[in-house]
Formats: C-alpha cells, sequence, structure tokens
C-alpha cells in the first residue's frame, strides 16, 4: 500500500495517521523516541506491509509484473492500488477525496516537531503537486512513477508500467477491491491491538 491506503486504514487518529504515513522513513527501534500514538502508526504501517507481501491477491497483482519490473513490482502495485483508492473513494469514505487529504496535509503541518527530516523535506513538494489528490488519474499516478524511476537512475522501469495498467485495467481493480476488503478488516482488528 502507498501513502493513500497507508493514511485512511490508520482510522481517525491523526497521530495514528502521521505514524503511518511516515514510518517508510523510520528505521528500526527509532519509532520509540516518537509520541505513543506516532509509535502506533508506525508498527500499524510495518503490519500493513506484512500482510500485504503474503496476500494471495496482492502477490497475484505483482506477479502479472514481475517480468519486467522485479522487486519493484511491489512498489508499483502499491501505487496502482492507491489509484484505485483514489478513483473509487466515494465507496469509502462520505467526506470527498480533495477535503480529505486538505485536513491530513493541514495535520502534518500543525505537527511539524514530530515529523521526521525526511517527511519535512518530502512534503513541500507533496503538497504543492497535491500527489493524494492526483492518484485518482492514470495521468497522476504516471507523474508519481516517473519521479520514482528517476530516483532509481531510471533502472527500475517503473515509468513505463503504466502500460500494463492500462492493458490489465479491470484485472488489477478487481483485485484491488478484494485485497482492500481484505486490510481493511486487518487493520481495523490491529489498530485495537496494539
Amino acid at each position: 500500500m502507498n501513502f493513500l491506503a497507508h493514511i485512511y486504514l490508520s482510522g481517525d487518529d491523526e497521530l495514528i495517521k502521521i505514524g503511518n504515513f511516515m514510518a517508510d522513513g523510520i528505521r528500526g527501534k527509532d519509532y520509540l523516541l516518537l509520541p505513543l500514538k506516532v509509535q502506533k502508526g508506525v508498527l500499524l504501517h510495518r503490519n500493513i506491509d506484512s500482510f500485504t507481501d503474503v496476500h494471495p491477491v496482492f502477490r497475484k497483482s505483482t506477479q502479472r509484473l514481475h517480468a519486467n519490473y522485479h522487486h519493484y513490482a511491489g512498489v508499483i502495485v502499491d501505487v496502482f492500488y492507491d489509484h484505485f483508492l483514489a478513483k473509487n473513494w466515494t465507496l469509502y469514505s462520505t467526506i470527498p477525496l480533495e477535503n480529505y487529504v486538505d485536513d491530513f496535509y493541514q495535520s502534518l503541518s500543525a505537527n511539524r516537531e514530530i515529523l521526521t527530516s525526511k517527511t519535512l523535506q518530502l512534503m513541500p513538494y507533496m503538497i504543492a503537486a497535491n500527489w493524494l489528490v492526483s492518484y485518482r488519474t492514470i495521468a497522476g499516478i504516471s507523474r508519481i512513477l516517473l519521479q520514482m524511476d528517476q530516483r532509481t537512475k531510471n533502472k527500475s522501469g517503473m515509468g513505463r508500467s503504466v502500460s500494463e495498467l492500462r492493458l490489465h485495467y479491470e484485472l488489477f481493480e478487481q483485485e484491488f477491491f478484494t485485497f482492500f476488503d481484505d486490510v481493511m478488516a486487518f487493520a481495523d482488528l490491529k489498530i485495537k491491538e496494539l
């Protein structure tokens, strides 16, 4: 799961959302230096990632891409699934996507003192280009995947992966729906456990 899904799966607590959002940039036990609810968000993120990596439907999506993108296939499917979440947002929330995202950006700004340096560097670009809302369109995720490809010095080929999305669009979307029902149930339980 990519940014939008991780934020959404965090429930309503803004500190859990922030922890889940910035978890990829937090190594080992460094999360223990953060406020308790942010710690919970980091642990939730890690649990969601573990659940996702072994889920048979997610693996089926990644296998479709593996021949061309190897270990980047999972990263690409994360972005594809965020696209389907954004595109089908009204099935999952009564709050319009633009409002939900604006509230999250405001939450980040209001809690700058607890953000990691990586998050602080990323935030202006993310907000200026409105990444989370841009996921709704293929053009939006195409830009994101091209930027990610550039960070790998174009070794990953992620920028080309939108062609596979177009080719297998309905199949990827159906897999997303099946997977997302499962991961929502998992995240709800995990939030209660943590």
